[in-house]
């Protein structure tokens, strides 16, 4: 990976209206049906859920910014809790949300800027759509938009699933985008509890098949320009309802510059 470039203040602010304008536009022309139709009651099968805390211990990260990311999941969770993904539609997690602005009651929250923790209108989200993303490799929906998190921060700490195992979002042109080309209809729910987001994608089908999501390849690199680089393959299984395994298939490879010293403890 080549050195992470230090780009002006003006040609950063110019570069995010360029690609904020142009996902506009795609929106408005690229012919795509977008899941929007939201419904109260909740299809009668389970495909997968899971959970994750809203407030985790991170060395030198401020406790506000972590209590306002819960504001934030809140707002942005009830744009798109129960929206509806029929067969042929596409889930834009950008399209659904919208901008989040202190107008619609968004509060700075953390955000990863170059590899730094710092605030931002909004921040937190992100947990939104690591979650979102983790729920659907468990699921037949194909993922048709996916960015990796270009950054590793934190070393791990009580890791329970593979390093970079989800989707990094900032406002509108890093989206995430699902489609169902099944010939069910899915829908997502998502609720928050006093230390919990959780979320489920449900059907109106049950499901035909269970997955295993898992890294299979895992190691690290020293660039010439010194920094060090993270690297994993992330894979998932289709097994059967009785658990055969029907096939393995790469799900991503990711890369990710290691903030902090390989060899500390419990990375």
């Amino acid at each position: 990976m080549p050195k992470p470039a230090n780009r002006s203040r003006l040609r950063t602010v110019l570069g995010i209206a360029y690609f904020r304008l142009r996902r506009r536009l795609q929106w408005m022309t690229d012919g795509i049906r977008y899941a929007a139709e939201r419904k109260e009651e909740p299809p009668p099968h389970l495909i997968f859920t899971h959970r994750t805390p809203l407030f985790r211990e991170l060395a030198q990260t401020e406790m506000y910014l972590q209590v306002n990311k819960v504001t934030n999941l809140r707002l942005a969770a009830s744009r798109i809790d129960g929206v509806v993904l029929r067969p042929g539609e596409t889930f834009s997690y950008w399209k659904l949300i919208g901008k989040p602005t202190r107008s619609k009651g968004y509060l700075d929250g953390m955000i990863l800027h170059r590899g730094r923790v710092t605030a931002g209108v909004g921040g937190g989200l992100c947990q939104l759509s690591n979650l979102i993303y983790w729920m659907t490799l468990h699921t037949p929906l194909q993922v048709t938009e996916r960015y990796r998190h270009g950054y590793d921060v934190f070393p791990d700490s009580g890791r329970t699933q593979p390093f970079s195992d989800g989707a990094t979002c900032f406002y509108n042109y890093l989206d995430l985008q699902l489609r169902n080309e099944t010939e069910s209809v899915y829908q997502l729910r998502l609720r928050l509890t006093d230390n919990e987001l959780i979320g489920e994608w449900r059907s109106d089908l049950p499901a035909l098949y269970r997955y295993e999501v898992f890294e299979k390849r895992h190691w690290i690199t020293q660039e010439l320009w010194g920094g060090y680089i993270r690297n994993n393959e992330i894979w998932r299984r289709r097994l059967s309802l009785d658990g055969e395994c029907i096939v393995e298939e790469p799900v991503a490879e990711n890369h990710a510059i290691m903030m902090y010293n390989p060899s500390l403890p419990g990375r």
